[in-house]
């Protein structure tokens, strides 16, 4: 096995560089990337083989991709924290001024015969007070603190199952495969797709519009484009907001950014792999304004329950406070009157013992006023509706937590994955002009039409997302990365087709442009060279059927043939086939192409586009326009079975479900039917975005309170809706003063 002859500190100096800067770094010291890269024993292309000696070596020299957390709290510490609450504070307070005045006793010859008398027949029972407030107060911290001592526990348990079960997509050997991400070794090419959260530091090799959200680093709200020339590192914790990419992994764990910032917060128990005890501080290094991280480490606001009950506890004080006083002073003025003016006494050294006694009682009076059960019954009942709530697999944290969540009036939830089992099947398809109701056999496609979709598919797609066969008889295929995208790689199997050979004619670096999806768009498109034409381009598009299709000037008949399609035939196709494929509650996806051949070729494709100038790719406008719609598809993602009893009961709580959603209108509705969120006579709205936003906005296109109280009360399913509208939707809710 060949030694790796970078040192850690080499990858921690160019990390601490920015973008360019490491770029020239790399080039400076290594040449280019791939020099680089044979520097780290690895291969941009095919990755590391995977040997387990050399993945054990990179672990040794660079460390593992894996974060401790910070060891949980003791339960004495729990203990501690619970005893700081005002209340608790008060009633122990009480306890020991309770307690230390019942060892208090006035001499015998200091104290009125009527009292000597009350006195002896209660007994010397004035402990019993302070001892039951104590009682009180340490079986309140005893609950509270054990509760959620064990639930921390349960919590750690749970974070170690979903951490086994998190993934990442690796290049090793020339197969994309997928791995814990704790197997992350600095040299892995990794592979990233939108909605990835990155899992460690690196330089990025490849990159289709890709762009990165790194707000949780330097706080900056702005998506940061990345690509392989020029903003070339990238971070862990980070997201992937928007198209898809490849880097080289240079720093994991503790030796990430993340690494850092965690380990200079004290949120994690593990210190950092150095080559040395010397680490450099560059001034380089990033910044943090504000991470995610320390967003969490920021004080925790009171809930509702704890702000009522602080507030409580000061109104009780006042009231006790003042009852105290009040007595005091009487019991003094009826003791001064009575001794002084009737009795006409001398003032003397007893009189002192009579102001103790009445400071005493009014001391006596501010405890009695203390209610010790209120914590306890307050503790008591959440605890036991955590109990509740753990049997219907519903883990809570905090017993506070049951409080908030009991304040809820509203759920806004999407639909893939939430109220659907997100394993998605095509069941239905428009092919050749042809409604099919069922998927049809392959000789019942034209040879060229099943090819043209087979590749657009399999082309057209993250490479990530594959289908695995199970080892299990009678186990269904498992789908990896985006359902929606396996949906159809399934398709491509039903046609008779092998989406892997397909995509090892179609490497994914050698690809010309490709416009990821976003929720602008709505849409994917690649453009690939088209091998049986020289010095010609073939680009796949897929997406909602009636954003494609509004870009659609062409279809292939049941021959295979390029026919004209007429405003009015694309009406008809969504009557037709879009609207009952939707009112079924399926997905409807449009796969579509186009092709772009030099003029000076001899071939006769009335449908494509001929250029004699090179092409603008980023052209977007000029690029998908004139496409030719291959088929519609549409997909089948089932209702989870136990979700209409969910939504039922949380109606029958008061609790409003809403859907909001980016499928369309007819979908979303179909599904929100199936689920009872809206029922035959209910007075609900059903919305798409564009008459959402409509609606709610002024004639200066601002969102205004008012209009929003007019529309979210009766809302019930908002359909195509962006990350904006949904954000618009939740606040306007949280802000309204509308019941």
């Amino acid at each position: 096995m060949a030694e790796i002859d970078v040192k850690l500190r080499d990858l921690k100096e160019i990390m601490e560089l920015k973008n360019a800067e490491a770029r020239d770094r790399i080039k400076q010291i290594y040449g280019d990337m791939e020099s680089f890269a044979k520097h780290l024993k690895t291969n941009l292309l095919n990755g590391l083989i995977g040997e387990t000696s050399d993945l054990e070596n990179r672990v040794r020299l660079f460390g593992k991709n894996e974060i401790a957390p910070k060891p949980p709290k003791s339960i004495f510490r729990l203990a501690f924290e619970a005893l700081k609450e005002p209340l608790l504070i008060l009633l122990m307070v009480c306890g020991v001024i309770s307690i230390g005045l019942s060892f208090y006793h006035p001499k015998e010859d200091d104290i009125d015969e009527e009292v000597r008398l009350k006195s002896t027949d209660i007994g010397n029972l004035e402990w019993v007070e302070g001892v039951a407030i104590a009682v009180s107060v340490i079986v309140v911290v005893a609950v509270s603190s054990f509760n959620d001592w064990r639930k921390e526990r349960k919590f750690r348990g749970l974070q170690d199952r979903i951490a086994q079960e998190n993934k990442t997509s690796v290049v090793r050997n020339g197969q994309i495969v997928q791995i814990n991400v704790k197997e992350l070794v600095v040299g892995d090419i990794c592979c990233i797709k939108y909605g990835d959260l990155i899992p460690a530091d690196g330089i990025v090799t490849q990159a289709s519009d890709l762009k990165i959200d790194e707000a949780s680093l330097t706080g900056e709200t702005d998506l940061i484009k990345k690509n392989d020339w020029e903003n070339v590192t990238i971070f862990s914790g980070t997201h992937v907001m928007e198209g898809t990419g490849q880097f080289l992994v240079t720093a994991v764990g503790l030796n990430s950014q993340t690494g850092i910032i965690m380990t200079l917060l004290g949120a994690t128990s593990g210190k950092a792999k150095t080559d040395d005890d010397q680490e450099s501080n560059n001034k380089n290094k990033i910044a943090p304004k504000k991470t995610v991280i320390e967003q969490k480490t920021e004080k925790k606001q009171k809930s509702v329950l704890q702000s009522k009950l602080t507030k409580l506890v000061i109104q009780i004080t006042y009231i006790g406070i003042t009852a105290a006083v009040l007595t005091f002073l009487i019991l003094l003025i009826r003791m001064l009157i009575v001794e002084l003016e009737i009795k006409k006494k001398k003032w003397n050294d007893s009189f002192i013992r009579y102001i103790l006694s009445y400071l005493i009682q009014g001391i006596t009076v501010m405890v009695v006023a203390v209610p010790e059960g209120l914590p306890l019954a307050v503790t008591l009942a959440l605890a036991f509706a955590v109990q509740k709530m753990t049997k219907d697999n519903n883990l809570v944290r905090h017993l506070d937590a049951c409080e908030t969540m009991g304040n809820a009036t509203t759920i806004c939830s999407d639909k893939t994955g939430t109220l659907t089992t997100n394993r998605m099947t095509v069941v239905q398809c428009w092919v050749g002009g042809i409604h099919h109701k069922k998927i049809p056999e392959k000789s019942q496609v034209s040879e060229a039409i099943r090819q043209l979709i087979c590749e657009s598919a399999s082309v057209n797609s993250n490479y990530t997302s594959m289908i695995e066969s199970t080892k299990q008889e009678g186990e269904m295929p498992k789908q990896i990365g985006n359902k929606t995208e396996c949906a159809l790689l399934g398709f491509v199997n039903q046609l008779g087709g092998s989406y892997e050979q397909i995509r090892n004619e179609f490497p994914n670096d050698q690809f010309v442009k490709v416009y990821t999806f976003n929720s602008a768009r709505k849409m994917m498109s690649t453009i690939v060279h088209n091998s049986k034409i020289s010095n010609s381009y073939r680009m796949y598009s897929k997406g909602a059927s009636e954003m494609v299709l509004a870009k659609c000037g062409w279809y292939l008949n049941s021959e295979g043939k390029p026919i004209r399609l007429s405003a009015d035939k694309i009406d008809d196709i969504v009557r037709s086939v879009v609207e009952p494929m939707a009112m079924d509650g399926l997905r409807t996806i449009c796969v579509a192409s186009r092709d772009f051949i030099p003029k000076e070729t001899e071939a006769d494709l009335p449908n494509a586009k001929y250029f004699d100038q090179e092409i603008d790719w980023n052209d977007e406008q000029d690029i998908i326009t004139d496409l030719t719609c291959l088929c519609l598809v549409g997909i089948e993602d089932p209702v989870r079975p136990e979700v209409p009893d969910a939504i039922s009961k949380c109606q029958t709580s008061g609790v409003t479900v809403r859907m909001v959603t980016g499928d369309n209108i007819n979908t979303a509705t179909s599904i929100a039917m199936k689920c009872g969120i809206i029922k035959p006579g209910d007075d609900y709205l059903i919305l798409e975005s564009h008459e959402f936003n409509k609606r709610i906005r002024d004639q200066d296109g601002l969102v205004k309170q008012d209009l929003l109280d007019k529309v979210w009360p009766r809302l019930r399913v908002l359909a195509r809706s962006s990350p904006t509208d949904k954000y618009i939707l939740v606040n306007g809710i949280v802000e309204s003063k509308s019941s």
